[in-house]
């Protein structure tokens, strides 16, 4: 199934589950994987937003700001991500503080 096909699918399934942040998420790679940056970051931010504990947006959103050259905003959302899993998922809390330590 090609990229264009897969997001339209995404996109009406999320028109019947509109707060639901795996269908968000989902959304947002697939538009990431279509170099439609904006619109990926519309999505991620919508999760971080509504869904502050879905923590595996941190590292994707933050990694997003750097390809869009916002290198500040990646930072605060690296560490935002750090706050959230430190004491839940140690693993997603040590991919963010690497990935924090390669900009800092």
């Amino acid at each position: 199934m090609n990229t264009d096909k897969r997001l339209n699918q995404l996109l009406e399934m999320l028109n019947e589950e509109p707060s639901d942040s795996f269908l968000r998420f989902a959304i947002a790679l697939e538009y990431d994987k279509l170099n439609r940056p904006d619109e990926a970051l519309r999505y991620f931010q919508l999760i971080v937003t509504d869904d502050p504990d879905y923590v595996g947006v941190y590292l994707h959103l933050g990694n997003l700001y750097l390809q869009m050259n916002r290198p500040d905003e990646a930072v605060h959302t690296y560490r935002a991500g750090i706050e959230r899993t430190k004491t839940k998922d140690p693993k997603t809390c040590n991919e963010l503080m690497q990935a924090l330590q390669e900009i800092e």
